[in-house]
């Protein structure tokens, strides 16, 4: 008579085995792999919907803006109206009541391949001749022929290709301070302008948005200087370089550990607000994101074009040579400003 035989269990195999390791490592690789897709295709789906939310000018109404050149910085033109269009109803009535829009903020950027970006404000009193049209300011370019000629005279007369073109108006840019709680500035005196309802103390204010818009749309600066309200910084020059303060103050905002919680938030208001080329894509806008977080105000060089009165019976200004011929070619091809 024959006993048949049970079968050994298997062993198992002891903790911290090479097969038991092996297996977890797998396992491991695993759920990395379908996060890694998951998160891909996530942000790819965010970005086609941000993408989506930007108001588009056809491609045939923007024909004079450049394809991007690999070696060469993609240089965006930077336009700010005084479309009153989206301003909140809760804001004072310091903004008027004037339809359609005119360039009030004319901005070239770009990021320099190999780290730092460039910011050059264009004055928009500046004299300039404008393809097909008579002698004018340059914001005149807007008025006459929209994006596409603004691009043209600036490429004519300040000799720089542009690659993309954003627009955005009064409103817009209110919604973005208001986006990330509003702004921080150092003031060295009590500071007013009774045009556009500027009104903040002396030292770190936080500005609100319609404060901070009634801060880049002054042109009747005063400040409170020994006992007295004096009249400063009325130009446009200081105009563009308050404006400049306050840009750098966001993007210091949205770049900073703070500003973390801040930023979704921020970047939708953003697409939401603008007008751009067909162009700035899903692929764009990453590239962007991902050079501006790696960025610091430091490495954020700002300028603006220097120009003095034309002594003309219309109030343009003119460059000033050779300095603006020195910066524009130091901004054409991604070096460092001079030092003014």
């Amino acid at each position: 008579m024959t006993t048949s035989q049970t079968p050994a269990a298997p062993q198992a195999q002891p903790p911290g085995s090479p097969r038991q390791v092996a297996r977890v490592v797998k396992r491991f690789l695993l759920v990395l792999l379908i996060g890694t897709v998951l998160v891909v295709f996530g942000a790819f789906a965010y970005l086609k919907w941000l993408e989506g939310r930007i108001d588009r000018i056809p491609v045939e109404e923007l024909v004079s803006l450049e394809p991007t050149v690999p070696s060469i910085p993609r240089t965006f033109l930077i336009v700010g109206t005084d479309s009153r269009e989206n301003v909140p109803d809760e804001f004072e009535d310091f903004f008027g009541d004037f339809g359609g829009s005119r360039t009030d903020v004319i901005m070239l950027v770009h990021f320099v391949p190999g780290g730092g970006a460039q910011l050059l404000s264009i004055p928009r009193d500046l004299k300039t001749n404008i393809p097909g049209w008579e002698t004018n300011r340059i914001n005149a370019a807007y008025a006459r022929g929209g994006p596409d000629l603004l691009v043209q005279t600036i490429k004519q007369e300040l000799g720089i290709s542009i690659n993309h073109y954003i627009e955005i108006g009064f409103g817009g840019f209110a919604q973005l301070v208001d986006a990330i709680g509003g702004v921080t500035l150092d003031f060295d005196y009590p500071t007013r302008d009774l045009k556009s309802g500027l009104d903040v103390g002396a030292g770190l204010q936080h500005l609100d948005a319609e404060m901070a818009l009634a801060y880049v749309r002054s042109r009747f600066y005063q400040e409170f200087r020994d006992g007295e309200w004096t009249s400063v910084g009325g130009a446009d020059i200081s105009r563009t370089r308050r404006q400049q303060r306050l840009l750098l103050a966001l993007f210091d905002h949205v770049t900073s550990r703070a500003g973390v919680f801040d930023l979704p938030g921020f970047v939708a208001t953003l697409t939401d607000q603008i007008t751009a080329d067909e162009g700035l894509t899903a692929g764009v806008l990453l590239e962007l994101g991902r050079d501006a977080m790696a960025l610091r105000s430091g490495q954020l060089e700002t300028a603006t074009l220097p120009v003095r009165a034309s002594n003309e019976e219309r109030a343009y200004v003119v460059p000033i040579e050779p300095n603006a011929a020195v910066l524009l070619d130091a901004f054409r091809n991604g070096r460092s400003y001079p030092e003014s």
